[in-house]
């Protein structure tokens, strides 16, 4: 009997083990990403030095840089790294504010959905009744409408992406609303930073052509230093104005659809 209860426990203890790979895989990886400091790459500055080379390449292989700025962005979402704005904006700066958007859209949605089936099989609702009270505030929401308190949660940034992405696999969304809620939540937004990105080429030619007058005088022996930096003050632009205005108007649609229903007769 004994010998018995001590299998079970063993195959209890290897199926854990097994349920818990996927989710040690990607935080191994996420901590060799940090630790080695690649995710520094993902910078505006990183951006500006590189723009000639990155159009030439796109221009020369546009396919294949677009599969590689998505699987980039897959990554980066589902490991939870820093830079998932700047690579928005690169999106559009690079492919233009409609193509970068949606591959945005999607890839941005690919790498939410292999968090959300890591925390699902991984973690469960097991783990979330011992999370403390900062999940229980979402699970009322998910429990009244999975559906609309994701979107909202979406379209309303009140909680880190990565915490939007974990916590539904946690509190048993299924996965056809949870897919259905990251894609359409997080299109507004992610078009209004990739229209934001379109601004950036001027910026950043503008910066560069000063950045070469410079070197000119400095060979005509006029003895300046030059060097080309990026200053974020340099991000106000038009383009990016309207985006955050578009933004606004989107914080605002939770709120008028609640007053939409308040005031709505009953039927």
């Amino acid at each position: 009997m004994e010998t018995a209860d001590n299998a079970d426990e063993q195959d209890e203890k290897r199926g854990r083990l097994k349920r818990l790979l996927p989710l040690l895989v990607l935080a191994g990886v996420a901590a060799l990403v940090l630790s080695q400091g690649w995710h520094r790459f993902l910078t505006i500055e990183q951006l500006a030095s590189n723009r000639d080379l990155l159009k030439s390449y796109i221009s020369d292989h546009a396919a294949l840089a677009l599969l590689a700025y998505a699987g980039i962005y897959i990554v980066v979402v589902a490991l939870s790294l820093p830079g998932g704005v700047i690579l928005t904006l690169s999106g559009g700066f690079l492919f233009g504010w409609l193509i970068g958007g949606t591959v945005t859209v999607v890839a941005a949605t690919i790498g939410a959905t292999v968090i959300f089936l890591i925390a699902k099989t991984s973690l469960g609702e097991p783990m979330a009744a011992r999370a403390g009270p900062w999940l229980g505030k979402l699970r009322a929401g998910f429990q009244e409408s999975a559906l609309n308190y994701l979107l909202f949660l979406r379209l309303v940034p009140l909680f880190p992406f990565w915490l939007v992405n974990l916590a539904p696999g946690l509190l048993g969304v299924r996965l056809g609303t949870y897919v259905l809620g990251t894609f359409v939540g997080i299109i507004p937004g992610t078009f209004a930073f990739a229209y934001a990105g379109v601004g950036l080429d001027s910026v950043i030619a503008a910066q560069r052509a000063s950045y070469e007058a410079c070197l000119a005088k400095a060979a005509g022996g006029a003895g300046e230093t030059c060097e080309f930096t990026f200053d974020p003050a340099a991000l106000v632009t038009p383009e990016l104005l309207i985006a955050f205005a578009a933004l606004g108007v989107v914080a605002l649609i939770p709120v008028l659809l609640k007053k939409f229903r308040k005031d709505a007769p009953a039927g």
